[in-house]
This record gives C-alpha cells, structure tokens and sequence, in this order.
C-alpha cells in the first residue's frame, strides 16, 4: 500500500518535530553546549603543546655557551657547533691564581670535559611553562654547559700544582755590601687547600671564562712589603746618604757610607723594622788614621837579640765604644749628619798582658833547606819572601796563607823572574824560587803539629827537598796553608844564609812530631818529550820518578791528648829528557 505524500512534499528527508513545547512551535539542537567549549580547549590545547614541542626541541634563542651563539639550532645544528667550536675551547688550559700569582691546570690531566650530549639535552627539554617558553623565544635565558668531572684526576692535578703555590712564609730583608743596601721583599705563606678548590673548579669553572681564584690558607710576615719598602726608601736611603761626622771637642773624623754599610744590619721586632750599627766596627773605621785615633800604644812582640821580646802596651785616651752605633745611626737620620762623641782613657787594644798570654818564648821548629847560591835572582827572591813573613804572629785557631804573606808577587814587590817549573817544564816566572819558602813554611807546620790545609807538592822530586814532604806555590792558583790548632801564639822567622834558606817557628811547644816514610815505591823510568813552547828550554833529564807515603803521628808534650795518624802519599813524575821543536 503506498503512502500518501502530503501536498507541496518534496523527496527531502524531513526530520519529526522533536517533542517540545506545543505552545511555542519550535524546534531545539540535540548538541550540548559544554562539548563544543570541550572540543575548543581540546584543539588549543593540542596546537599549545604543539607549538611546546617545537619551541623546545630548538635551542633557545641567543643562547650562547662559552661565548659561541648557538640560539635558535637544532640539537644537530648545537651539536656540531658545541663539537667544532666549544670543545677546544674547553681544552686549553684553565687560568687560575692562588694569593695572586698565576698559575695553569691542563683540563685533560685534571678530569674535566664539556659533555655535549647532556648539554643539549638539558637545552632541549620539553618545556610547557609559558613563562619559560617565552623566555626561549625572546632570548632572556641562560645557558649553561654541562661539565664531566673525574675527581680523582683533578685532585691529584691540583696536588701537583700546589707543590708549585706552596711557600713558607719568608720576611723580607735588608743586606749591605760595598756602601749599598739590597732589599730582598717578604714572601707569604701560602698553602693551597686542594679539597675546596676541587669543589670550586666543579661547581664554577667556565669554559674560556675569567681565572679562578683558588681558596688557600695566607700566613702574613711579620712585616709587610710596603712597610718595608718604606723604612728602605727612608731610614736607609738616609743611612747611606753621606758621611756622618764625629765630633769630639775640637776634633772630629767622617764616617763613610761604606763603613756604615759594613757596620750595619737589620732586623724586625714587634713587627717593626730596625737598623742596627755595630759599635765595634765603627770603631775601627773612627780611628783608622784619624783625629780620634788612640793614643794608646799597642804591645808588640819582636825579634831582639836573637829571641822574641814584648814591648808593652801603654794607656792612653780612646774613642768612647758604647753606644757609638747607636749615635751615628741618629745622626744619620739628621740634617747636620754630626754626632757628639766622647773621649775615655783606656787600654791598648792588644795589651802586655795579651802578649803573654800568646806564649811566644821559645823556638819550637827550626828546618833549613840548601839552595844554588851561584843563582843570584833566585837568592833576590827567597831574600824578598823570607823578609816579608818574618815577624808574622799566627795566633791560636787562626790559619797562616803563604800567598798572603807574600803578595802580590810582582816586581814592584821586590821579586824578579827566576826558573819555574810549569806543567812538567822547566820555565820562568816572577817570583821563581819563593816554592822554596813553601816548602819551608810547609815543613815548619808539619813539624810544629800544625792542622795542613792545603799543600801542593812539585810535579817531579828536587833532592833538596825531603821527598813527600815539599810544596810548590803559584799565585792564583797554589797556596800553602796551615792552622795553628794549639792554645799558643807563634812568630815565624825566615832568614837565608850562604848557601840554605832557614826558618824558625817561636811558640810554647805542645805537639811531639813523628814520623814514618815509605820510602820510594812504583819507579817510572824517564823518557823523551818533545816540547813546542816558544819559550822551551831543554833538559839532559835522567832522574827517575817514583811514589812515597808520608805519616805523620802527634800528641801533646803531656801525653794528654793524640791525634789519629795522618798519611799523605804523592807520586812525582820522572825527569824526562826534553827536546825543543
């Protein structure tokens, strides 16, 4: 049966009028307010997280690590650029200071590395705060690169470095020398502590950023630098201005910069700096040939009659000592540069009393050796030399130098150029023949028990020296000392006589000398050399050379004291036959 259609119907679908209201003959939608509202916030929420995403998947914008801009890439675009660029940079040496100085930690030795991939994580995290994505996209961010850290290595580096920052604390100090001062500045003390500045480096190191100053322990000194320069720039530079003149009534004398130099030094107390002059040493510059000289007479001890005799000292009026360094200090500091100084009876300074106390009363050593009196610039020499040490005083543990008491040997000295032996050859050379008085000093020391602390023995064997028991001498370079190790004063007396050179030691004897020789041991037969010096002078040679050993054995004249056996060996070369080419 078909349907009827109702009259202007069209083929369109018309839906039934949904129940409603019958008063107000409309229709009402079945879709609900709240689900488009949802749809919205669904779809704005999608395009926001959206938009998240990819915000965060960039690097922010001008975001820079160690000064290279990486802003706005991806994390391949950061990657390379962390990779070519960031890296190296984080391989060069860290600058560091510790109490100011410099000092260089290589970042490879020491365990620290930039780690790129965490660097890019940590910059392209998904971020959903808007505040923080704003931020990404105007650029107010901060970018920080991510270290690696190997703690063991950096302790052990920072170790090493702290071997270099290390110091004891040193005050400074003041030297004189030669009429100057030279200040050398105080050091601090310094001690790294290795642990927090570990900590510092891992927590605040920046890749090619500014020197880290490392914490470490600073001990002061006493005085500081400034404070030192201070007092140098005035009481010392006024110190060795000028002279300072003594004035004594109607007699003065000038102390130079040079003797106040000698005489001074310096020192810190309570934390402040200070000079100090030696009154001893301005003493002796005060009265060296001057206005105030002492009129005492010192005692003097002298050959008469064949024996030693003391002149006694005599009293008389002497510069005031005490406090002398005290007052020229004051006066230095002074416009006038004058200090008031007195005058005092006093003794001599090397009184009667001292004289006898040296003991110098009988002869304790008398050798002699013979020599060619037919050489008569040779005599000149030995006559020269033997005049200049007599009457020389040696007292108790001081040391007699032959070159010393000699020199220098020149010919305005009195000596004159006379046969030598050099290097093996017979030459010449001023002052030829004083090696005789070396071996004549040499052996009065041996056998006065006198400590030997240098001798050179000849390079080949003269029979008028007892073989082992010799010394040769040549100025700069050969002396002939020895020690006077006794509680007596001794005067050498050297004369020459016709045909021997003397010499005589006058103390009070305290060692008893033996001694035992080897006799001559190993004999070298001669040859023949060829000598090319200008000056050559040719020998018949003949003598053989050999070796010997010497001993010598002392004790005290009491028997209280001996000393261990002393033994000392020497080999002399043979007299070879020497040609001229």
């Amino acid at each position: 049966m078909q349907t009827p259609t109702p009259e202007n119907s069209s083929n369109v679908f018309q839906p039934a009028t949904p129940a409603g209201n019958p008063k107000d003959g409309k229709r009402k939608s079945t879709a609900k307010p709240w689900i488009i509202a949802g749809s919205c916030v669904v779809a704005a929420t999608a395009a926001y997280f959206g938009a998240a995403a990819f915000i965060s998947s960039q690097v922010p914008a001008n975001a820079t690590i160690a000064g290279v801009n990486i802003g706005s890439l991806n994390q391949d675009e950061a990657r390379t650029a962390l990779e070519t660029q960031v890296v190296p940079l984080a391989q060069e040496p860290i600058e560091t200071t510790v109490n100011g100085r410099g000092y260089e930690l290589d970042p490879a030795k020491a365990g620290l590395s930039l780690d790129v991939e965490q660097t890019i994580a940590d910059l392209t995290d998904f971020e959903a705060n808007p505040v923080k994505l704003y931020e990404r996209l105007t650029g107010d961010f901060s970018a920080e690169a991510v270290i690696d850290v190997d703690q063991d290595k950096l302790t052990a580096q920072l170790g090493k470095l702290a071997a270099k920052a290390d110091a004891k604390v040193t005050e400074g100090t003041i030297t004189f020398k030669d009429a100057q001062a030279t200040l050398s500045k105080p050091v601090d003390g310094v001690a790294l502590d290795v642990e927090k500045s570990a900590e510092k480096i891992a927590t605040d190191w920046e890749i090619a950023g500014p020197a880290m100053e490392l914490p470490a322990e600073v001990t002061s000194p006493e005085v500081s630098a400034q404070k030192l320069q201070a007092f140098y720039d005035t009481q010392v530079a006024s110190l060795l201005k000028k002279d300072v003149t003594l004035v004594s009534g109607d007699k003065s004398t000038a102390i130079s910069p040079a003797s106040m130099a000698a005489a001074a030094s310096y020192s810190a107390k309570d934390g402040e700096p200070q000079l100090a002059l030696d009154d001893e040493k301005l003493y002796l510059a005060a009265t060296k040939n001057s206005d105030l000289s002492s009129t005492a007479k010192d005692a003097k001890i002298v050959l008469k009659g064949g024996k030693p005799t003391i002149v006694k000292s005599v009293k008389g009026i002497s510069l005031e000592t005490k406090d002398l360094g005290a007052k020229v200090l004051a006066a230095s500091q002074t416009e006038t540069r004058k200090a008031e100084v007195a005058m005092a009876e006093s003794d001599a300074d090397f009184t009667t009393a001292d004289a006898e106390k040296l003991g110098i009363k009988e002869e304790i050593v008398e050798f002699s050796t013979p020599y060619p009196a037919s050489d008569t610039v040779r005599t000149k020499n030995l006559k020269a030399g033997s005049a200049r040490i007599t009457g020389t005083i040696v007292k108790p543990g001081e040391r007699f130098s032959l070159l010393q008491a000699l020199g220098p040997i020149t010919t305005a000295n009195g000596y004159y150029s006379s046969g030598v032996v050099e290097n093996g050859f017979s030459s010449e050379a001023v002052g030829g023949g004083l090696s005789q008085i070396s071996t004549q000093m040499y052996n009065v020391g041996f056998l006065a028990g006198y400590d030997d602390i240098t001798h050179k023995p000849h390079s080949r064997w003269f029979d008028r020296y007892p073989a082992g028991r010799e010394a040769t001498l040549w100025e700069g370079q050969v002396d002939m000392i020895w020690e006077n190790n006794t509680p007596y004063g001794v005067m050498i007396e050297a004369w020459v006589s016709g045909d021997a050179v003397h010499t005589r030691l006058w103390s009070t004897k305290y060692w008893k000398v033996t001694q035992d020789s080897s006799g001559k041991y190993n004999q070298t037969d001669p040859k023949t050399v060829h000598n090319k010096a200008e000056k050559c002078i040719p020998e018949s040679g003949g003598r053989k050379g050999f070796s010997i050993d010497i001993t010598r054995y002392r004790e005290t004249v009491d028997g209280s004291k001996k000393l261990p056996a002393e033994t000392k060996s020497w080999t002399y070369s043979p007299w070879n036959k020497i040609v001229c080419d």
